[in-house]
């Protein structure tokens, strides 16, 4: 009797938060960094990019690549992956404005010029995964803010000057690729034990 008491009671529940869920909108700072995004990639990401809402508005899906979440009365984008699709040109600074991103994966495209020092600004990022472009400049020391990074793969890129020795400060860190660069310099001794605790591969 209990149990079909709790399982009516939580079906109550999804009833009645459905259509919160339904009429969540998605937060303006996040619609506002993707429309700037989408104005910078290209007809190659546009064309898939339908409406002005990244996380999908009435018939229209989400826009692919772009996954979404509810938090409280708001949509957020917490997933960006735009992957193999020759995007040409600077990497996109909106995209250190979306604040709640987990996973960001830009990799194989051609991309070119430095990461900005805004990176930093994404504390939730758990993936980061620009391998296979053309990013250029140092390596911002900046990453070393993201402290729930896991996974940072920067490998085949141009990057120039020294492995910043702020990346010693993610403490979650267990996936680092920076091979086939222009990195110069010894591998900081504070990232000695890159190899005890996930797999690190510089050179």
């Amino acid at each position: 009797m209990a149990l079909r008491f709790s399982l009516a009671a939580f079906s109550l529940i999804l009833l009645l938060s459905y259509p919160l869920l339904l009429n969540a909108k998605t937060l303006k700072r996040d619609m506002k960094a993707l429309n700037e995004i989408k104005a910078s990639l290209g007809w190659r990401v546009v064309y898939a990019w339908v409406g002005d809402d990244p996380c999908g508005d009435g018939d229209l899906p989400p826009w692919s690549g772009v996954t979404c979440s509810t938090q409280g009365d708001y949509r957020v984008v917490t997933e960006l992956e735009v992957y193999a699709v020759s995007i040409v040109g600077p990497f996109p600074t909106a995209v250190t404005n979306l604040l709640d991103l987990t996973r960001l994966d830009l990799h194989n495209n051609k991309l070119t010029g430095p990461i900005p020092p805004q990176i930093g600004r994404l504390k939730r990022l758990k993936m980061l995964n620009l391998r296979w472009n053309k990013l250029q400049d140092v390596i911002p020391p900046e990453i070393g803010e993201l402290k729930s990074l896991t996974h940072l793969h920067l490998s085949f890129n141009s990057f120039k000057g020294e492995i910043p020795k702020e990346l010693a400060n993610l403490p979650e860190l267990r996936y680092l690729y920076l091979q086939e660069n222009r990195l110069i310099g010894r591998i900081p001794a504070e990232l000695g034990t890159c190899k005890i605790f996930g797999t690190c591969m510089f050179t």
